[in-house]
């Protein structure tokens, strides 16, 4: 990870307090911590919000659409990861880019892909700043995953689809996790699919309420 991963305005003891709350609500990995500890979340919102940044909340990044819940994006990296470190992960919806530079961090290749262009043209250009190289960026509403790069060895999504997308299933390795909200507004839940070689095991991990997954392109 390159060091300016750590350069930031706000103070370390603000986001000491950010992992100490997120320890508290059951994160336990070490790397996932250091990283939510490091990673300066101020430069993924807009200006006006920098305060903010290290609450542990969503916060509004335009075009309808919010950066993550920092104990969300902790929850579902720490499911993604929780057997071994894959070698490459596909994320559906880059969105802030906030998601995309955990997963750089941990991950070699990581192929993102977002429907809102404008969106993933802010993503791109902070996570470049970052000095972020291993990202791989696709301009696409995700629901077809991207399968010339595939399969990969974990996917995490972050919008809900009312049922599991199955280009995502079969864009899995045996052994592979993919990490997804689903369900209709209010009626939410994480889920996390193991592909195993006869089937796919499926877990819920408990309610969560994402942006909905849509179809086309802005």
């Amino acid at each position: 990870m390159n060091e300016r991963i750590s350069i930031g305005v706000t103070s370390q003891r603000t986001r000491d307090r950010l992992v100490e709350q997120l320890q508290e609500l059951g994160i336990k990995d070490q790397r996932v911590l250091g990283l939510m500890r490091r990673i300066p979340r101020h430069l993924f919102v807009a200006e006006a919000l920098a305060s903010r940044a290290y609450e542990n909340n969503s916060l509004p990044i335009g075009h309808g659409q919010t950066i993550s819940q920092p104990y969300m994006v902790a929850r579902m990296t720490e499911l993604l990861i929780e057997d071994g470190l894959p070698e490459n992960v596909l994320e559906v919806g880059t969105g802030s880019g906030y998601q995309s530079s955990v997963l750089a961090s941990l991950i070699p290749r990581v192929f993102s892909v977002e429907r809102i262009r404008p969106l993933q043209e802010q993503a791109k250009k902070i996570l470049g700043d970052l000095g972020f190289r291993n990202i791989n960026f696709k301009h696409s509403d995700g629901g077809w995953g991207w399968k010339a790069y595939g399969p990969y060895g974990g996917i995490l999504a972050a919008a809900a689809p009312d049922e599991i997308p199955v280009n995502l299933l079969e864009q899995l390795t045996i052994g592979a996790k993919l990490v997804i909200p689903v369900g209709k507004e209010g009626q939410q839940v994480l889920q996390r699919v193991t592909r195993t070689k006869t089937t796919y095991e499926v877990e819920t991990i408990e309610p969560v309420s994402f942006v909905p997954f849509l179809k086309g392109r802005l």
